[in-house]
């Protein structure tokens, strides 16, 4: 066991999906690709203009608070966290220091230390030429959009559980419909906190010098980046160096970090609180009482997965629904339309997670529209008092996906219709057994393996509508004369 104990906390910005931007009345569109389409003296930052916050984008945050069991402040402000670049019009961004809107929390069984609001940056590109002169263009598009910030407390010990956690966010975010949280378009950001310590007694209040890792924009990055810096940590703890606490960034074609600079103390912002927006007491506002935000929630992940598991389905296939919205409303459907009968619940489980959402892979997923609960609800109660074979299910599920349609109607028209009558079948046996002397030879000779081959071949003559069990009684009985 490694002597090195690594410990992590995150910091997570995610945009909140509200129409306007956090401190004027500019479209939020995170979609826009015309530059500097949606901003105004406010968001740019002019002079003698006052921003007004975004009631929307409060109550968001709010709601995020209650679902992770935070502890929604009763006294908050806004404050100024000063310092200059670019992408920040103002020389300051509008952001929360003292008093956050949420404190403490757990998500995923972590500790959570706050969750407060603030305004995004603009977003720079950078063109750097060979033949050309290399220039900086700024977007102010996303300049004043509403921007969340979660920050945990360090008790995260592996990369992975980094990444699940960061995961696990995403998909809350998207459950309360507060935000997109895209990391592909830079809707959701992490920004990993990462210390080694020496102490051989893994001590988890025994901390190693802090290194930040920012904008990390995938899980994979999240994952890998955190990765690397515990192996640096330890390479250095081993050589006897020593640990510099900074700020690094994470190069995704080399797959490592690199200095960017020298670690900030809050000190070096110069937090005040913003004198342009009104200090608020949230006990004063009805629509932000804890048991009006409650009553706002939807279901959780987490109270999904509780449920999936009373329905008797396992981890994966309850975490495919869990993370999938809209296969798991189709899904809510039809247990509603099977009353939850636990054979037609696990029927259904199996056959959306392997068939219908392999077909919605290969297909690509406009066509899942011609499947409605109903229909699929039918199909399952089919299969469920073999009236299909499973073999003929998979065909007619086909068909519906193609075409839409009843499953009856299918079955009826393709003949799919499973033949449980001897009569028929016994004439379908003969001939396979007649088909297959070799296999039957096996068979006499004590491989009873064997009349699966004979079942599947009855299947295959029946084209899918024989009863298997019917086939192998009659295939039993005929082998045994």
């Amino acid at each position: 066991m490694s002597e090195y104990f690594p410990t992590i906390g995150l910091e997570i910005h995610a945009e909140l999906a509200t129409k306007t931007k956090m401190f004027c009345g500019c479209k939020n569109d995170s979609d826009e690709t015309r530059p500097n389409a949606n901003i105004c003296p406010i968001c740019m930052g002019h002079p003698g203009t006052l921003p007004v916050a975004n009631r929307e984008a409060i109550k968001s945050v709010l709601i995020i608070g209650t679902a992770v069991g935070g502890t929604i402040a009763d006294f908050t402000e806004f404050d100024r966290k000063n310092y200059f670049y670019p992408d920040i019009p103002k020389g300051y961004q509008i952001s929360q220091y003292k008093y956050p809107f949420v404190t403490g929390g757990t998500l995923r069984g972590v500790e959570l230390t706050r969750i407060h609001l603030e305004e995004d940056t603009a977003r720079s590109s950078h063109d750097t030429h060979p033949k050309h002169e290399s220039k900086s263009l700024v977007d102010f598009n996303r300049a004043g959009v509403p921007l969340m910030e979660l920050v945990t407390e360090p008790v995260i010990h592996s990369a992975e559980d980094a990444s699940a956690f960061a995961k696990e966010l995403q998909l809350l975010l998207q459950y309360l419909g507060v935000a997109h949280a895209n990391m592909e378009k830079g809707e959701m950001r992490v920004e990993a906190n990462i210390s080694v310590s020496a102490d051989r007694s893994g001590n988890p209040k025994k901390f190693g010098t802090k290194v930040e890792v920012k904008n990390l924009n995938s899980f994979r990055a999240v994952e890998r980046a955190i990765s690397y810096e515990i192996a640096r940590h330890t390479k250095l703890l081993e050589e006897g160096a020593v640990i510099e606490q900074e700020t690094r960034g994470w190069d995704e074609t080399q797959e490592v970090t690199f200095s960017q600079r020298k670690k900030e103390n809050s000190h070096d912002y110069r937090y005040f609180p913003e004198p342009d927006l009104p200090k608020m007491k949230l006990s004063e506002l009805p629509e932000f009482s804890r048991d009006t935000l409650a009553a706002a929630l939807p279901e959780l992940p987490r109270q999904k997965r509780e449920r999936y598991a009373t329905l008797g389905l396992k981890p994966d296939d309850a975490e495919f629904f869990v993370r999938d919205i809209p296969w798991a409303e189709f899904f809510d459907a039809v247990v509603q339309l099977v009353a939850a009968d636990p054979k037609k619940v696990s029927l259904a489980t199996n056959y959306i997670t392997s068939d219908f959402a392999g077909l919605v892979k290969k297909n690509g997923s406009p066509a899942r529209d011609n499947i409605i609960p109903e229909s699929f609800a039918a199909l399952i109660g089919m299969i469920a008092i073999n009236t299909i074979s499973s073999r003929g299910a998979k065909d007619i599920l086909v068909q519906m996906f193609t075409h839409g349609g009843s499953p009856a109607a299918i079955a009826e028209k393709e003949g799919l219709l499973q033949k449980s009558d001897s009569g028929e079948l016994t004439t379908i046996a003969e001939q396979v057994i007649a088909a297959n002397p070799t296999v039957v030879t096996e068979y006499k000779a004590g491989k009873q393996s064997a009349i699966q081959f004979f079942v599947g071949q009855g299947m295959k003559a029946s084209k899918g509508s024989g009863n298997p069990e019917v086939l192998k009684k009659l295939f039993t009985e005929l082998l045994g004369k």
